[in-house]
Order: structure tokens, then C-alpha cells, then sequence
């Protein structure tokens, strides 16, 4: 079945589709040498660049990317830039209690850094501390956001007619609102900005030169290579050059849907004064936003993984999928009846049993890695690139005494356990949305171990 509002919407990007995409930088030819290399040109590897130069002005640094700077995850997602280092208070609670106040601490100081980062050199991307709204759809969703609420400081619980108030769903039972915790931005603009930064600062970067093989100091692409005193590898979902480190994430597919612009008359109907980012309180939730020209992004949902971890371009278009997405956002905005979608596309992340980044080194400290942000990449990136910076120069930081970065996760088991166990935990997480948020034995017995598959 295909909606109406889906019978005009392109298969494409709706962030990369963007008249101020750069040109490419030349790919990378013949041999060359640096102080520092960075493989990937997403975020991570975007920051770690940059704050490299930054922090060690003399380094010679070379990012190389497989394909263009941004094209991947970091210029597809919903442009949430939230303050968690731990993939939400909760988690981090359960995981680092003795540490989840400085893990606060050092997630906000981030984003602040994030936001400076981007007044200082001049990236439109449209950045904006608007906050966050978790919303309650079920009654059970209302005692949960009402625990988390007694725990933390800076965040109102709102009741129904309050949160109705905001932003306005039939939906709606209630709301947590977070002013402070959260940032909205372009994300392809965002990217495409510290690129620019990059460059200015003298890190030479060189698109569609994907390394394929890491041999002692040297990394090889198909058309040159670059022996380097340091690499940092920001490779994420995508299979990293350190094989060990392949069992300790998945590549999970996300769908998104773009609306037309809303009209003034259907924004006054929706309400939505403060343009705060949402997303509902369900195990399996959707996250939306509002765009610079009043269109709503609406994803999530129903994160994909495939058999084998296999990543492929034909998985990120699922038309089921997407007009499954566009029935629930007419369930929760019946008074946009008529709008009709432009964009719908997905992307790949990777995702971690602990639900957030993990770090490290190998080679003798001469090569790291920071990877498994699990959909809350857009900010903690900033913070992985100085964790690895940190480690590849030896540096004692507040940062490389948390327990958080020097415990790694728990690695995945092989195929085909694997994707019985991920998708047995997915339909497991359904079956808890429809029964009150209670957990069945295998939800149970993960929590006990500290382990899921989230997005």
C-alpha cells in the first residue's frame, strides 16, 4: 500500500540535497607521509582532525574518506545533537554510577564546546539550543519519565495539557522537557563546516579514497597510501581496518521521511513554538524535528539490521517501511491530514552492547579508535575525537580515568546467534510497548547482564 502523501516523495537526502554541498577534494595519489592520519570523513573523523590542529597546530595531518565528507551517517541523520555521552542519563546511571555526574558534566561542557565551535568559524547549519521533549504515548511511559525526572536536575514534567501546550498530538499523555540537554542542527551543513574548518586549518583530505589495508604505520588505498606516526580510525558502522574490532558493533538501517513545508496556518495547529527536538518514550520510538523551513523530519522506529552485518545502498530505501512511518506520523498529527512527503531515505550506525561509544588503542598506542555511538553520534563524536587524541598522545586527562572510556563492551556473538539474538531482542521490545513496558525473561536477562541492541 502506498499513501498519497508518499506518491511525490524522492529517494534521496533530504540534508545532502543542498546546493551548498562542496566540491569534492582530489582522491588521494601516490605515496605520502604525515604526523597524523584519519580514516573517515564523518564526524569522528571530521573532529578528530580538527581538534588535532587545534591542540597540536604543528601537526601535518590527512584525513582520507571513501567517498565525500559527510555522505555517510554524519549527513543523513535527524540533526539531534544531545548531551549525553552515554547515550542518555539512564543508561549511563545504570552503567557508570559513580561517574554519571561528571559524565554529565564533561557531555554539557561538549555541547557548549560544539556550539562555540561552530560560532567561531562561521558554519551555517542553522545550530540551535532548542531542547527536548520525551513524550508520553501509554500510561506506563508516565510513571518512568516521572522516576527519571526525581533524579535529575534541569528537566519539568509536564502533564498532558502542558505538553499539548508545546507541541500538540492526541497522542500526548504527558512529557519530560529538557531545555538545556539538547541542540538542533543541519547535519550535512554541520559536516561540510568542520571540513571547511579542516582545510583552512592546513589538514589535507582526500575524498573517494577509501583505505583498505592497515600495514604497521602505513594505510593503502587503491590509488596511494600514507605511512603515518599516528592513525586514528573513524570508520563507525563501516567494517573497521582492526578486524578484532568487528564483533563489537552492528551496522543498524534507520528510515527517515521530509515533509512539505507546514503552512502558518498547520504550524498554528501543531503548536510547537520552541522547536524542540522530540522523540516518544517507547522502546521502539520515533524522533522528530522541525527544519529551518518548517518541514518535520520524522524517523525511527524500526531499526534494521541485516543478516551477516552486510551493509548495502538497496537497504536504505523500504517503501513497507516508510509508509508504515508515514501512517504513524498521521497517528500522531491527524491534523496535517493532506501534507505530503518529499523526501524518505535511510542510513547505516553502528551500535554497541552498551548502547553508546567505546575507545581505544592497538599497534603499541600508535593507532585508535573510537566507535559504537548508537544514533548519538552528532555530539559525542566531538568528545570520542579528544578521547582518542588523548590516548594516541599519551595524555592523562579527566577523560581517560572515567571508567567509561577504558572499559570496552561486551562484543557481539558470530552469525548466525547473532542476528537470532538481535532480532529476538527487537521483537521482544515490540511485545514490551504493547504490554505496559513489561519486560519478558530474554529483556530481563539482558538487563541483568548489561547488554541490548538499541538505536
Amino acid at each position: 500500500m502506498k499513501l498519497a502523501a508518499l506518491a511525490d516523495t524522492e529517494p534521496r537526502v533530504f540534508w545532502l540535497d543542498d546546493k551548498s554541498a562542496p566540491e569534492a577534494e582530489p582522491a588521494l595519489l601516490g605515496p605520502t607521509v604525515a604526523d597524523l592520519a584519519v580514516v573517515g570523513g564523518g564526524y569522528t573523523g571530521l573532529w578528530t582532525a580538527l581538534r588535532a590542529k587545534e591542540r597540536h597546530p604543528e601537526l601535518d595531518v590527512v584525513l582520507l574518506e571513501a567517498d565525500t565528507c559527510g555522505s555517510a551517517a554524519s549527513g543523513r541523520n535527524g540533526g539531534f545533537c544531545d548531551a549525553s555521552l552515554t547515550h542518555g542519563f539512564a543508561n549511563g546511571l545504570a552503567r557508570w554510577p559513580d561517574e554519571i555526574a561528571q559524565l554529565e558534566q564533561l557531555g554539557a561542557a561538549n555541547l557548549r564546546a560544539i556550539g562555540a565551535t561552530i560560532a567561531r568559524y562561521g558554519i551555517d547549519c542553522d545550530w540551535q539550543r532548542s531542547g527536548e521533549l520525551t513524550v508520553a504515548t501509554a500510561p506506563h511511559h508516565l510513571d518512568e519519565l516521572a522516576d527519571e525526572a526525581a533524579e535529575r536536575d534541569g528537566v519539568t514534567l509536564l502533564d498532558q495539557d502542558a505538553a499539548r501546550a508545546e507541541v500538540n498530538s492526541p497522542t500526548y499523555l504527558g512529557a519530560l522537557s529538557e531545555p538545556d540537554r539538547m541542540a538542533l542542527v543541519e547535519p550535512a551543513r554541520l559536516a561540510w563546516g568542520l571540513r571547511r574548518a579542516c582545510l583552512d586549518l592546513g589538514v589535507r583530505i582526500h575524498e573517494h579514497s577509501r583505505a583498505d589495508r592497515l600495514h604497521g604505520g602505513t594505510l593503502s588505498t587503491s590509488t596511494g597510501s600514507v605511512r603515518a606516526e599516528r592513525i586514528a580510525l573513524a570508520t563507525n558502522a563501516f567494517p573497521s581496518l582492526l578486524r578484532r574490532l568487528r564483533r563489537y558493533t552492528v551496522p543498524v538501517y534507520d528510515l527517515v521521511l521530509v515533509t512539505e513545508p507546514l503552512s502558518a496556518a498547520q504550524l498554528r495547529d501543531v503548536g510547537w513554538r520552541h522547536r524542540q527536538g522530540v522523540g516518544d518514550a517507547s522502546n521502539l520510538f520515533h524522533y522528530y524535528r522541525l527544519t529551518r523551513d518548517d518541514r518535520i523530519l520524522w524517523g525511527g522506529y524500526t531499526p534494521l539490521y541485516h543478516f551477516g552485518s552486510r551493509i548495502d545502498p538497496q537497504f536504505e530505501l523500504r517503501q513497507r517501511i516508510h509508509t508504515m512511518l508515514a501512517k504513524h506520523f498521521f497517528t500522531t498529527f491527524p491534523q496535517l491530514e493532506g501534507l505530503h512527503f518529499t523526501h524518505r531515505w535511510g542510513g547505516v550506525i553502528d551500535t554497541s552492547t552498551r548502547f553508546c561509544a567505546f575507545f581505544g588503542t592497538a599497534h603499541a598506542g600508535k593507532v585508535g579508535y573510537a566507535l559504537g555511538y548508537t544514533g548519538l553520534g552528532v555530539g559525542a563524536t566531538r568528545f570520542g575525537a579528544d578521547v582518542m587524541l588523548d590516548l594516541l598522545y599519551g595524555e592523562d586527562t579527566e577523560r581517560t580515568r572515567l571508567r567509561m572510556v577504558r572499559e570496552r563492551p561486551m562484543a557481539f556473538p558470530p552469525e548466525p546467534v547473532r542476528s537470532a539474538a538481535i532480532h529476538l531482542t527487537r521483537w521482544s521490545m515490540a511485545r514490551a510497548d504493547a504490554n505496559a513496558g513489561r519486560r519478558n525473561l530474554w529483556l530481563r536477562t539482558l538487563d541483568r547482564l548489561g547488554l541490548g541492541f538499541d538505536f
